[in-house]
């Protein structure tokens, strides 16, 4: 009671780095609601802020960071200086890549505060509204067209519908480009309920590697049994599949796409027998499945071109979709040095969008994009990569150019 006294006037302020330092960033900070909430529950009031203004006017600062590529103020990375001014903390990947310190238990286990970003929220959807509604005064009164809510706050679902943790935490596979290499294994680490909140439509897991986690069956029953679609954000893995796993994914009330990783080309003999188990199970031609194919780490070179082709002729093969990932550290990304970037980012670009992936191979694509093109007597970067590397790689190009769903 005296501590929750104590506590009552502190103003505690939160800051997501990602959704200042980011773009169309759409995907709420579980720490900063975990942090908010164990204030509130403190008797502190919490606000989420938007800039990096006046932060001596609170009396703790949190500031979370997950992507190591997001903009900040230098002065957070300066230890000398966060220790001139306590008030404010820092911490994630973002910050610390694979060294990020945990949590205090008493944070870490806590349920979120899932309304949090509430007030932002509504905040942009005003703004849209009235920037709508000024633009559609420009037009003649029978062409206009009302502002619809309803179609706009889609892409903040995340924020609103989800209820967000890890029922495991850890990884045994050390990939060199993972972040997640704290722990050499699996295990459970939180209970369901501890952040499952029944208000929610759907559950969201942050899970590192579900089902390298010898109680996976009995945690993917929980989940079932909450009656809500559920989804792994951060994709399973598709080496540890087995068909008992994949009848209970394929008949699960499942959110989404079903998403797993196709990082290096070594596993290519491995995730093809796995898709074949994939594929034997009848629910899964109802569903779909996406693999992310990481590009750019063990090579930036034609090699490196070639193996992204051959992963993604494979899964075409079994009707699963790619997403290629263009690799990047803390300190680097390779692949914008290369002699071949064009071509990563034109793969990117058909391979991303299911709608053309599904209906142009990738000469189609490029040749799309050139009749696109305005200026005349020159060639778009899409076509005119495509053309550079089919002159140099003509064995490459005859393999996998003319590919189609």
């Amino acid at each position: 009671m005296d501590n929750n006294k104590n506590n009552y006037q502190k103003n505690i302020g939160i800051i997501d780095a990602d959704l200042i330092g980011r773009k169309k960033h759409r995907f709420p900070n579980l720490v900063c609601e975990k942090i908010s909430a164990y204030w509130k529950e403190k008797g502190a009031s919490t606000k989420l802020l938007l800039s990096y203004e006046n932060l001596d006017s609170f009396d703790e600062v949190y500031i979370s960071k997950v992507f190591t590529d997001t903009e900040c103020p230098e002065c957070f990375y300066d230890e000398e200086w966060l220790r001139k001014h306590q008030n404010i903390h820092v911490g994630g990947t973002g910050f610390y890549f694979d060294k990020a310190p945990n949590l205090p238990d008493e944070i870490e286990h806590h349920m979120p505060n899932y309304h949090l970003y509430d007030e932002w929220i509504e905040t942009e959807c005003s703004k849209a509204e009235k920037k709508h509604n000024e633009l559609e005064l420009k037009k003649p009164e029978s062409e206009r067209k009302p502002f619809n809510k309803i179609d706009y706050l889609k892409q903040f679902k995340e924020y609103k519908e989800y209820s967000i943790g890890f029922l495991t935490r850890g990884c045994f596979r050390k990939c060199g480009f993972c972040v997640n290499k704290k722990y050499s294994h699996v295990f459970q680490h939180s209970p369901l309920e501890e952040f499952y909140d029944p208000t929610m439509k759907k559950i969201c897991l942050l899970d590192d590697n579900f089902f390298g986690c010898p109680n996976w069956k009995e945690m993917i029953k929980q989940l079932i049994e909450t009656d809500k679609p559920f989804k792994f954000k951060q994709g399973l893995d598709e080496r540890l599949l087995t068909r008992e796993m994949c009848d209970i994914l394929f008949n699960s009330k499942y959110d989404g796409d079903f998403t797993f990783a196709f990082d290096n080309i070594s596993d290519y003999d491995l995730i093809h027998s796995k898709l074949k188990i994939i594929r034997s199970n009848k629910n899964s031609e109802k569903k779909s499945i996406k693999f992310y194919v990481l590009v750019g780490y063990e090579s930036t070179d034609e090699k490196d071109i070639e193996n992204a082709f051959k992963r993604i002729a494979l899964l075409m093969n079994y009707k699963c979709l790619p997403y290629v990932m263009r690799y990047q550290n803390k300190n680097d990304t390779p692949w914008k040095r290369s002699e071949y970037r064009s071509m990563y980012v034109t793969i990117a670009r058909w391979a991303n969008q299911p709608n053309i992936f599904k209906k142009m191979s990738f000469r189609e694509f490029c040749l799309a994009n050139q009749a696109l093109h305005k200026t005349n007597n020159t060639y778009c970067a899409s076509y005119k990569a495509m053309l550079d590397f089919e002159k140099n790689y003509p064995d490459i190009a005859k393999l996998y150019f003319d590919l189609k769903w």
